[in-house]
């Protein structure tokens, strides 16, 4: 990281600035091309193992990516602010973002799969206990990425 002063190392403030997101792109390889998705997302760190999960339909195109390279990066950011200078060269932006990548797969598990997706609920509402109709769960995907390599950065 070029800028190691802007760097964050601490897991605990690295996991209270994911909380703060609200989209998380994920990046996959599209025959040499990048291929970039903004997505809902749920989240997790357990032991120290993070793992973001993610909804999705049946079928397209990022789910083709995901099935055949089975690795995405992905990047979130927030608490964007303009602070403006004396003059329009002197304007500084503050920000965090986290960024990284791992290893992407559809979840077959029926329980993780419920995990995931009352992950997804409980970080935009807070509610730890959601349901799901069964025919909506049944044509949901739910996308797990395991976190194998995460940088933070804020100023």
């Amino acid at each position: 990281m070029r800028r190691n002063d802007r760097e964050i190392t601490d897991s605990g403030r690295i996991d209270e600035i994911i909380k703060l997101c609200d989209c998380c792109r994920i990046g996959l390889c599209d025959n040499g091309k990048a291929y970039i998705v903004p997505l809902n997302f749920g989240y997790e760190n357990k032991n120290g193992k993070r793992i973001f999960y993610f909804h999705s339909a049946e079928e397209g195109k990022k789910i083709d990516l995901i099935r055949s390279t089975g690795f995405s990066s992905f990047e979130l950011d927030t608490a964007h602010k303009l602070i403006p200078g004396s003059s329009s060269h002197h304007c500084t932006y503050l920000y965090q973002s986290v960024m990284g990548n791992g290893k992407i797969s559809i979840v077959q598990d029926e329980e993780e799969k419920l995990f995931g997706l009352n992950s997804i609920m409980f970080h935009y509402t807070g509610n730890p206990d959601n349901h799901f109709k069964k025919e909506v769960v049944d044509k949901t995907l739910v996308i797990k990425l395991e976190v194998e390599e995460i940088t933070c950065k804020a100023h």
